[in-house]
């Protein structure tokens, strides 16, 4: 399968479970794999055969800045669902949220959440 990357996308959100996330926000990551069969594209030069990356790009960023959720994995969640159902071409999609600074003791680099989600046929 074909793959189109949409790497360190940099958003801001409110995403959390403590107060402070959701009133304060914070930074967020976003690497996308969207799968797709690009022969056509390849071949025509045709835009129609693939997935145009800046359309891409706002709708996972509709999602990260969008209505707050408590967990990473229910925002990753919808930008999977957005994407899915958003291109038509798109089989299905991986997506990693990363949260760089999240409000927790310790050293680290960050915490992140992937899934992979196909469409349904």
């Amino acid at each position: 399968m074909d793959k189109i990357y949409l790497q360190q996308l940099q958003f801001y959100g409110f995403h959390g479970l403590l107060p402070e996330e959701n009133k304060l926000g914070q930074r967020f990551q976003v690497d996308a794999v969207l799968y797709l069969d690009l022969t056509k594209a390849g071949k025509s030069d045709d835009m129609n055969h693939s997935i145009h990356y800046g359309y891409a790009y706002e709708c996972i960023k509709e999602v990260v800045e969008g209505e707050a959720k408590n967990l990473l994995e229910a925002v990753a969640e919808k930008i999977a669902d957005k994407l899915l159902s958003t291109f038509s071409l798109l089989q299905a999609c991986k997506i990693k949220l990363i949260k760089p600074d999240p409000p927790i003791p310790g050293h680290y680099q960050s915490v992140a959440v992937e899934i992979y989600r196909e469409k349904s046929k």
